[in-house]
């Protein structure tokens, strides 16, 4: 991650309200949808898990989970723009899945839109399946929606 060789920590830190503007830049730039700032502080009101992975203060991504009855819905994964194909998202994916885990959880499930092929790859990969489809779910642009696949990892 550095040009003079030397190694840089990447650590998990809590997404504090202090930060969210920082992650809503990230998500605006990930995004032609992005949350917006209240999104994410609603989500810190309502007591989310919500973990920024960091590198020298920089984010390299983040992940916001919303505990249930044995189960953990995943909200939210984004990894920042030149962070990506990096590995980012299953060290964050694996993170959610220990935590969720160490609650007692028996589902991890999350959406994901129809057209997000590469983000299906990697969460099929981690082991999730494709259990069903929500129509309309997510804003497209120019008042149009698009699905958004189900899917479900049996922790």
């Amino acid at each position: 991650m550095s040009d003079t060789g030397s190694t840089v920590e990447v650590q998990f830190e809590p997404l504090l309200a202090e930060r969210v503007e920082d992650v809503v830049q990230v998500e605006q730039r990930a995004y032609a949808h992005p949350w917006n700032r209240t999104n994410f502080l609603d989500a810190l009101q309502s007591g989310y898990q919500a973990q920024m992975l960091v590198a020298d203060n920089a984010i390299l991504g983040y992940f916001v989970a919303m505990q249930g009855v044995e189960e953990v819905h995943l909200l939210n994964i984004t990894v920042a723009p030149e962070y990506q194909r990096q590995g980012w998202s299953r060290v964050m994916l694996d993170a959610l899945t220990l935590w969720a885990r160490g609650q007692s959880a028996q589902w991890l499930w999350l959406e994901v839109r129809v057209g997000n092929t590469r983000a299906m790859q990697v969460y099929e990969t981690h082991g999730f399946t494709r259990v069903g489809l929500r129509k309309d779910y997510y804003p497209s642009g120019n008042g149009q929606r698009e699905d958004a696949v189900v899917m479900g990892l049996r922790l």
